[in-house]
């Protein structure tokens, strides 16, 4: 199946949001270099009887709307003095919307619920690193055959995390669906809202997990190719192995400590990693209602800080299961404003200096409650939503926790799971995940 394109159009703010060029500071969690990449990934949405308008039209004029509240997204990327990140905000800047079609139907690929790798791939924009400062967000209209429709978009992590995008996606749909103004005035401000106490001091738990290595990239790592594999879960099944862990330690765990703390595990294992080797479990909470100040709800950028949870490799892999997730639960406790703000002033006063989690990274990010199903143009919400990035939270090897489409109506039990994983250690991988999936459990 091959996609193709008949048109790219720069789509500018209408009307004009200002009128005089200028720069936009960032706050220092959007210049974390780990977020210095293009997070691309797409929602699918199923053809409707009540759809008379074609799917790239109404993107595009609504997408005009909603520009002049997120011009920043039309602006240019760009190193300030201090070698951070700025915005250049120029009259005359669009965001580039690809038109795109495909011959065949959603239902032929099982509404991309597992999709083929290569296809899923020609749904989303993939700019270079240097086209992404340029056009830090880029998105694409693939119009199936059925009349059901993708929205693919690649946007630059420095600009806003998930929850800022949603917010950006969900004007739009307003904005679709006749809503005027938008619900949520989105609030800028970075620079002050989340900047570094005066003076700055980074302690506790930060430097625990955060080191300087200068010249060392997180997502250049020499781990050969990696492939991405999506496997389901039951609910039972986790009901099941929650409740052994239970009985094991008389600890109650959440399905991503237990789920993660053994998918941790047979990553690590399944990789042969050295077993003096420090390995991370790293995931993204968000601060924007437990910050002191709580940030304002129109705030769109990026407000999650990395969390962590760490061990050797032969700790992790010789360990009882609720020792694990008992690790990460415990990380949690971290959660709390003394820890942002360091996390904050670390980055202040060792910006350019190296700032790493260090290598063997996982990533873990549960979209399963997200909201995506609020981004609803009038003719439904997506179906099904997928991330195609493998470079998050300073990890090549991302796993995230999705939900299964909904284009069916089915109430099916459970979701499935979407791992990145170096391509040597998938089969060893794959069979701890089939042992899990029998019940096989290796506590």
């Amino acid at each position: 199946m091959q996609v193709k394109t008949t048109e790219t159009a720069l789509v500018l703010p209408s009307p004009q949001p200002f009128s005089e060029d200028h720069t936009l500071p960032l706050s220092h969690l959007d210049n974390d270099p780990n977020l210095h990449v293009s997070f691309r990934y797409f929602r699918a949405y199923a053809s409707n009887a009540a759809t008379h308008h074609h799917p790239f039209n109404v993107t595009a004029t609504v997408l005009a709307s909603a520009l002049p509240h997120y011009y920043p997204l039309a602006a240019t990327l760009r190193r300030a003095s201090n070698n951070r990140f700025e915005l250049f905000c120029q009259a005359g800047q669009g965001l580039p919307l690809i038109n795109a079609s495909v011959d065949c139907t959603l239902e032929s690929v099982n509404y991309l619920d597992d999709p083929d790798p290569y296809f899923v791939e020609q749904l989303v924009p993939d700019p270079t690193p240097e086209e992404a400062l340029v056009n830090p967000c880029i998105l694409q209209v693939t119009v199936f055959k059925c009349g059901g429709y993708c929205l693919g978009a690649a946007i630059h992590h420095a600009l806003c995390d998930g929850l800022g995008a949603t917010q950006f996606f969900n004007a739009m749909a307003e904005l679709a669906r006749g809503s005027d103004p938008v619900s949520v005035e989105p609030v800028w401000d970075r620079a002050r809202l989340l900047g570094p106490r005066d003076p700055p001091r980074a302690e506790g738990a930060v430097r625990e997990f955060l080191s300087l290595q200068k010249g060392f990239d997180p997502y250049r790592q020499e781990i050969g190719g990696v492939t991405r594999e999506c496997f389901q879960v039951e609910e039972q099944l986790l009901d099941s192995f929650k409740a052994l862990l239970l009985e094991k330690c008389g600890v109650r765990f959440t399905t991503f400590e237990a789920l993660g703390a053994f998918i941790w595990r047979a990553k690590v294992k399944a990789s042969k990693i050295s077993g003096d080797e420090t390995v991370k479990f790293a995931y993204a909470l968000n601060i924007r209602k437990l910050i002191k100040p709580p940030l304002p709800s129109g705030y769109w950028g990026n407000g999650c800080i990395p969390m962590y949870a760490q061990l050797t490799a032969k700790e992790l892999v010789e360990q009882p299961i609720w020792k694990t997730a008992e690790v990460i639960k415990k990380s949690k406790a971290n959660a709390n404003d003394d820890y942002f703000r360091s996390f904050i002033d670390f980055y202040e006063l060792h910006y350019g200096e190296g700032i790493t989690a260090g290598k063997e990274v996982s990533g873990f990010t549960d979209w399963r409650h997200l909201g995506h199903s609020t981004v609803d143009f009038g003719w439904g919400g997506p179906v099904t939503v997928m991330p195609l990035s493998r470079n998050l939270l300073g990890s090549m090897e991302p796993c995230f926790f999705l939900p299964f489409s909904s284009a069916k109506g089915e109430n099916k039990d459970g979701f499935k799971v979407l791992v990145t994983l170096r391509e040597s250690a998938m089969p060893g991988f794959k069979e701890d995940m089939d042992k899990f999936r029998s019940k096989q459990f290796e506590l």
